[in-house]
């Protein structure tokens, strides 16, 4: 069974759905502390003017100090902005309409408060439907994952029942890779190489939320994302 985990950002970039179409089983890693000025509440579109950055206005008080599942957003007129902004940038994308309906869909469920985690999580189901992935969800915080770095990633293999793990590119900066093979599970490690395709307002610009690719390249998206990536993933020489 091939693993992988991740912080699920708010409107994820192609690279977080790579390896999540990569993997077997994919574990929401919700347990770990809120990071301020992290992914997880914010994501870039293409305007005409450039990038907008789309922030979830997240309750202030203490969730510095939160694990990520305990996260809320905060009440207010953010939801509208953002769709708006969406609106202005893509309604002359090909898959605009479908689209903005569905990511709405979702959002608009949040715009009177919830958990930041849940809403993301939504939001990653709808994309994954939109992508054509089907992969079974476990959450982190519904485990109990003992160790820091390369040995949480460890136990977390172990309990989950995992054959190998997929790490993110910064994996190898902390991986045990002996300590896993040593335990049964062979790590293997993702370089992403982002794509172009088509956009709309100028040249292209990478890194953008899959928002941006699903409206202008619809059912083709998944088949771009991953695109040339079969060769990206490195399996670390043995000891």
């Amino acid at each position: 069974m091939i693993l992988t985990a991740h912080q699920i950002g708010f409107l994820p970039w192609l690279g977080f759905f790579d390896k999540l179409a990569r993997c077997d089983t994919f574990c929401v890693f919700d347990a770990v502390q809120y990071e301020r000025r992290g992914w997880t509440n914010r994501n870039q579109i293409k305007t005409a003017n450039g990038t907008l950055m789309l922030s979830v206005p997240v309750a202030s008080k203490d969730h510095f100090n939160k694990r990520l599942c305990d996260v809320e957003v905060l009440n207010g007129n953010w939801a509208r902005k953002h769709m708006r902004s969406i609106e202005l940038a893509y309604s002359k994308a090909p898959h605009f309409e479908q689209h903005y309906a569905g990511v709405g869909a979702v959002i608009d469920l949040y715009a009177e408060g919830g958990l930041l985690c849940d809403l993301n999580l939504d939001l990653m189901r709808y994309f994954m439907r939109a992508l054509g992935l089907q992969k079974p969800i476990v959450r982190a915080s519904d485990y109990a994952f003992n160790g820091v770095k390369s040995d949480l990633v460890l136990d977390m293999c172990l309990k989950l029942k995992a054959d190998s793990y997929i790490f993110g590119g910064e994996g190898k900066n902390y991986a045990d890779a002996e300590g896993f093979r040593n335990a049964g599970v062979e790590p293997v490690f993702q370089q992403y190489v982002h794509p172009e395709y088509r956009q709309q307002h100028g040249p292209f610009i990478p890194n953008l939320s899959v928002v941006d690719l699903l409206m202008n390249e619809g059912p083709e998206s998944l088949n771009i994302l991953r695109g040339a990536n079969g060769q990206h993933l490195s399996r670390p020489a043995a000891v």
